[in-house]
C-alpha cells in the first residue's frame, strides 16, 4: 500500500494519536524511528501499521505486511519531533491486571509525576536495576505520550506500568509489602539501608515530594546522603540512585 496525501483519512486518524484523548479512546500510540519500532516488534508489541519513507522500505522487511509506503511530508505530519524519522508506527497499548502486583517483590510507586522526560528516564532505570513493576498514582503524565516513549528508549514495554487511582485499593494490594518512603529527611541513610521483600519504594513529584498520606502508610523511609551545599536532585536521578543501591548493591 502507498499513501502520499496529507488528506488521506488514515493519515488524519493516525495524526490524532499525538493527542492523549485519542490515545485513550483508541488504545493505540505512536512509535517513531527504526530502533523504537524494531524493539517493540521484537518484544511482541502488536503493531497496526508502519508508515515508511520509500527509500527505507527494505529496512522494515521484518514487518513487511504492515508497511505503508509514504513520503517525507506525511511523516512530518505524523511526527511529534522537529525532524521527522524515516518511519512511524501505530501500536496497541499494553494492559495489565493489577492483581499481578501482589506476587511481585520489588515495585516502584510514582505519585503525581508531571515531567515526561523524567518518567521516561525512570522507566529506563527501573528496568535496568531490577524493578518488577511501576505503579502510577494521582495526576501523572501519560506513558504513551511520544516524548515519554522516546525517553524510555525502548523500555516502555519491558516492565508492567499500572495506574491506580483508588488509594484504598492501593493500600490493600500492598498491605503485606514493606513500604519505603523516599524523603529528604530520614534517619536511614541509603548507603547502609537494606530492603526486605516484598517492598514498595515510593517517590513523590519533583515539586512537592511524597504526600503525607503515603508517608503515613510507609513502614520505613530512606534518604540519599549528599553534599550539604546541594538541596535536592532531579527526580529521575534520585530514582536511579536509590534503585541501584536498594535493588542491585
Amino acid at each position: 500500500m502507498e499513501i502520499t496525501s496529507l488528506n488521506n483519512d488514515l493519515v488524519k486518524e493516525t495524526a490524532k494519536l499525538g493527542q492523549k484523548k485519542y490515545r485513550n479512546q483508541s488504545g493505540k500510540f505512536l512509535l517513531e524511528g527504526f530502533k523504537t519500532i524494531k524493539e517493540a516488534y521484537d518484544f511482541g508489541i502488536k503493531l497496526e501499521h508502519i508508515f515508511v519513507e520509500k527509500n527505507h522500505y527494505e529496512e522494515y522487511n521484518f514487518a513487511k505486511d504492515l508497511i505503508i509506503e509514504t513520503n517525507e511530508a506525511v511523516l512530518k505530519k505524523l511526527s511529534t519531533t522537529e525532524s521527522a524519522p524515516n518511519a512511524i508506527a501505530v501500536g496497541f497499548q499494553k494492559n495489565y491486571d493489577k492483581n499481578i502486583l501482589k506476587n511481585l517483590k520489588k515495585v516502584v510507586l510514582l505519585e503525581d509525576i508531571k515531567d515526561l522526560g523524567n518518567l521516561g528516564t525512570i522507566i529506563r532505570s527501573s528496568v535496568a536495576f531490577g524493578a518488577e513493576a511501576i505503579v502510577l498514582y494521582g495526576d501523572s503524565v501519560d506513558i504513551y505520550n511520544p516524548k515519554c516513549v522516546r525517553a524510555s528508549v525502548g523500555n516502555l514495554w519491558k516492565i508492567p506500568i499500572i495506574q491506580i487511582q483508588d488509594f484504598n485499593e492501593l493500600k490493600e494490594i500492598f498491605e503485606k509489602f514493606e513500604k519505603i518512603a523516599t524523603l529528604p529527611r530520614s534517619e536511614n541513610l541509603l548507603k547502609t539501608f537494606k530492603i526486605k521483600t516484598p517492598c514498595l519504594v515510593m517517590f513523590g513529584s519533583e515539586a512537592n515530594g511524597l504526600s503525607d498520606k503515603f508517608v503515613k502508610i510507609s513502614t520505613n523511609s530512606v534518604k540519599i546522603e549528599m553534599n550539604r551545599t546541594v538541596e535536592s536532585l532531579n527526580l529521575a536521578t534520585s530514582v536511579s540512585v536509590i534503585l541501584y543501591e536498594l535493588f542491585v548493591n
